[in-house]
């Protein structure tokens, strides 16, 4: 199973010749995709317009979600703290948030999000880098 990041779909939405999405729908093939409530988030949040709003809900809407658990937020919480402590930083805990969902679930992380890179020297986080 595949946990798709925002920043993919940010690139797939973006591209008007579709051949990201082309790409990505390659990437995917029979396999089942998640989402989680922070890409909602983060794709319903740069909406231009209500229509997009509202095409772009109605979609998201339709989709399986991956829900954290109690446990997720203090596991997440601990991969920030735990790069810090390293040296290293992330741009947002949500990217934690999400790395922890994928790693809770054992799905595959598909991003093109360099925090992630950061992410997996800490933790064991299944992920592929996906370059349009």
């Amino acid at each position: 199973m595949l946990l798709i990041d925002t920043s993919v779909w940010i690139s797939v939405f973006r591209d008007r010749s579709g051949q990201i999405g082309k790409q990505l729908e390659t990437l995917i093939a029979e396999r089942q995709v998640l989402l989680t409530r922070f890409t909602q988030l983060e794709l319903l949040q740069g909406s231009l317009n209500e229509k997009e709003w509202t095409l772009l809900s109605t979609y998201l809407e339709t989709q399986d979600y991956v829900e954290p658990t109690s446990h997720s937020w203090l596991a997440s919480a601990r991969i920030y703290y735990d790069l810090r402590r390293q040296g290293l930083t992330v741009r947002s805990p949500i990217d934690c948030c999400i790395a922890q969902s994928a790693l809770e679930n054992d799905l595959l992380l598909i991003h093109n999000d360099r925090d992630f890179e950061t992410i997996a020297q800490v933790r064991s986080l299944q992920h592929e880098y996906f370059q349009p």
